[in-house]
């Protein structure tokens, strides 16, 4: 279950990332509109994303001091 947190956290944050840079190159060139969305709602949902993302990534270290856990960065 960590372990897909932790993909699901990075995939999520990396997409969102990834709206963030689009709608600023796109909004840098004069446009105001892409694909017909508004470049603002598109920045809007890239911020959202990398929320969401953090916040899963932050749910999957928390479960790494509770017993059962299999931490990646766990003594040996």
């Amino acid at each position: 279950m960590e372990a897909l947190l932790i993909w699901l956290g990075r995939a999520v944050g990396s997409g969102g990332l990834l709206a963030c840079v689009v709608a600023v190159l796109t909004r840098l060139t004069g446009k105001h509109y892409l694909a017909g969305f508004e470049l603002l709602t598109l920045l809007q949902g890239g911020m959202a994303a990398l929320g969401a993302g953090c916040f899963l990534l932050l749910v999957a270290l928390s479960g790494r001091g509770r017993t059962g856990g299999a931490g990646l960065f766990r003594d040996r």
